[in-house]
């Protein structure tokens, strides 16, 4: 069942196996403000496990682009969508978080976007091949981010996920 992020309080639900459980919630309230503030939408997360097709939708695009495959353990899903942009989340127990920004209509505002949460080091998998900058969150501490282009076409379901 798909919970609402409150980002006034941060709760470490549905991640708290991760070890940087704290952070990793508070990036997932980042960006559940995000989308209050920008979009006036809410944020709302499901176990990955309760919606394995959007684990398979961003999976799938990472395999595909990139020939990525993330070696931790997806904790939650979501998927939210403001106006023509659909944002497709996994958050993993190691505490990365990936995110799939497609826009419907326009398919230069695709991208995938990778962001660390404070205290965990880059996955050995996207240290060689990506280059993480730095912002600074009132909810998640500091964040490290990085992320590539998507240049393919991608339903936003993938067939047998």
């Amino acid at each position: 069942m798909a919970q609402i992020v409150d980002f006034a309080k941060v709760s470490t639900d549905g991640v708290d196996s991760s070890p940087v459980a704290a952070a990793l919630a508070g990036l997932r309230a980042n960006e559940a403000r995000y989308f209050a503030n920008k979009y006036n939408v809410d944020f709302a997360v499901d176990s990955a496990a309760a919606n394995p097709g959007l684990l398979a939708y961003v999976h799938h695009i990472l395999t595909k682009e990139r020939g990525l495959s993330i070696e931790s353990a997806p904790l939650q899903v979501a998927r939210v969508q403001a106006d023509s942009l659909v944002f497709t989340y996994v958050f993993y127990q190691s505490g990365l978080a990936i995110n799939v920004m497609y826009h419907l209509e326009d398919p230069k505002k695709r991208a995938v976007g990778f962001k660390l949460s404070d205290g965990m080091e880059v996955p050995a998998e996207l240290a060689a091949r990506f280059k993480f900058a730095t912002q600074k969150s009132k909810l998640a501490g500091t964040i490290r981010g990085s992320f590539f282009v998507v240049k393919g076409e991608y339903p936003l379901e993938i067939p047998g996920g």
